[in-house]
Formats: C-alpha cells, structure tokens, sequence
C-alpha cells in the first residue's frame, strides 16, 4: 500500500470542510489537484473514501474507518517534526560535559554561565573526574564532550581532540606561613625538603608530580595524601604542606600563595575531546561552539593562555 502523509492531509481538509474546493482554497492548492490526490489515495486503498451527495461530501464506510488512523498518523508526523525543530532550534534536549576537577572549578562554570543564557532550555550534566575516567566515558557514550589533560602518547584512536589550553603548574602554599622559597620562583628541586598535600590515585596530577620529581632525582615527602582538589587546596589553606596544582585552580583562593616554577616549569596542555564517528547532538554542538569561544575571547585564569 502506497499511501502519502500529504495524502491523508488532503484527506482530512476535505473531511473538515466536507467541501472540495474550500479544502484547496485552505490547503493553497488547486482543486483538480485536490482531487487527484484523494482519487490515488482511495486506488492505493481499494476503496471510495469520499461521495458527494446533493453537493455535500460525505464519508463512506472506508472513509470512516480510515478517519481516526488519519488524524493520529497526520498528528504523530507532527508531533516528530515539532520535536526534531526543537532539538535543531535548540529549544529543547540535554549536554554531557566531562572535566577535570582543576576545569571544573575554574573554567567550567563561565561556560555553562554564558551557555544557559544562550540556551535556558537545555539541560546540563556535567560529570567531574580524571582524564582517564573521562576517555572511558567517551568511548560508552555516557558523555558527549570532555576537557581532558592531553596525553604524550595521544588519546584513543576512536576520539577527536583538539588541544585548547595550556595551563602552568605552580607551587600552592597557605598565605599565612613563609612561602616555600625566598625568591620569586622555586625550582623543582627544593621540592625535597618540603612536605607535600598530595591527591589521591587516579589523578591527572599526582602521576605528573611524582614523574617530575622523580626525573629531579628525589621522592617526595607527604605530609597528607588521599584527597579531591577541594580537599588539597583545603589541606594547604590549613599549612599542612604545600601542593603543585594547575594555576587556575587559585582563582579566588585569597589565602593560597602561587609561586612559579623555575624554567622550563611545568605546563599541560588541555585538549577537548568528542568520539570521532559520531555526530554530536545540536546542543554538544552549541556548548562545544561557546566553549571554543570562550577560551578565543581570552578572559582566561592566571597562568592559563589559549593555544
């Protein structure tokens, strides 16, 4: 059966009217078009839908049975355009986010600012961890972007990234105690004799600054380990030691005290990243677009530059 959504709307403007020609005036079309719209569609069905009697258009037994299948077919195609217009018009659908934890506290929330006034019908999901975590969700489609440290050897061959940022590593220490060196940077090295606020396994960080420490030549000393970023940073505020954390971290921070490292410091680089073969949805789209926007415009965190 070789039946036209177009059809069933010709149809049902001559079963409102129950008049020929004010259904083509209704649908714009001429009524010898009309008509032969609704002639194919009753060849397709094997019956008269339609008779005219007396100048009025009634509805046959076929007709009738045909009515409510219409209206929900007609309504159903509708409803799906409606539907379809609203994720495109972005008046409606949802955005997964992944970040780091240094993002999340520091980027992150002007974006999704700038985003929600942009789009106020679009929910967000963000979801916080470590780069790893984040790849990992990528890959089971439980995200749809995420700001990731790249690594050295790259990212999975199944994802896209496009490196976005790059932030410095700097020494954090409570503001209230002597800073870690008396001049105005600290090399790596002097790292040795002070404790350190170290985070917990699985962080993007931890694994940078025990490789770099490692390559200087000595083994930290922990004064605490185990903790979130909001822990760490907490930990140092409190003088139990001092941390190497992203710069942008400190934003807002009053009582930390960010101290540079010597040359050639330590920088990584913040790539965005999204599976390869799939087509992001209209609002992973908008937020990709405002994120991108956001980092071109500059108004980025102390010790963080676009790339």
């Amino acid at each position: 059966m070789d039946m036209q959504l177009q059809q069933l709307r010709y149809f049902l403007a001559v079963v409102e009217t129950r008049h020929f020609t004010q259904a083509a005036d209704n649908l714009g079309v001429s009524q010898p078009t009309l008509s032969k719209q609704i002639h194919t569609l009753e060849q397709s069905l094997g019956a008269p839908l339609l008779e005219r009697i007396r100048g009025a258009v009634t509805l046959t037994v076929a007709g009738e049975t045909l009515l409510p299948m219409a209206q929900r077919m007609v309504a159903d195609a509708d409803a799906a355009r409606e539907a379809v217009q609203d994720i495109v018009g972005l008046r409606r659908g949802d955005v997964r986010l992944g970040a780091t934890p240094s993002l999340c506290s520091s980027l992150v929330p002007e974006v999704l600012r700038t985003f929600r006034a942009e789009h106020p019908d679009i929910q967000l999901y963000v979801d916080e961890g470590s780069s790893q975590d984040l790849i990992e969700n990528l890959l089971a489609h439980t995200l749809d972007l995420a700001l990731i440290v790249q690594p050295d050897q790259g990212v999975d061959p199944a994802l896209a990234s496009v490196p976005v940022l790059r932030e410095s590593l700097v020494v954090a220490s409570a503001f209230d105690r002597p800073p870690p060196t008396p001049s105005d940077q600290i090399a790596l090295s002097e790292l040795e004799h002070i404790p350190l606020v170290m985070f917990r396994a699985g962080y993007d960080i931890r694994g940078v600054t025990l490789e770099a420490c490692r390559q200087a030549g000595f083994t930290p000393k922990f004064a605490v380990e185990g903790g979130e970023m909001d822990a760490v940073l907490a930990f140092v505020e409190a003088g139990l030691g001092a941390a190497l954390v992203p710069s942008m971290v400190l934003a807002n921070r009053p009582m930390l005290r960010a101290t540079p490292l010597a040359p050639p410091g330590m920088r990584r680089t913040i790539a965005l990243a999204h599976r390869k073969r799939s087509v992001l949805p209209h609002a992973a789209e908008a937020l990709r677009t405002t994120l991108l926007g956001h980092v071109a415009a500059g108004d980025l965190p102390y010790g963080v530059r676009p790339l």
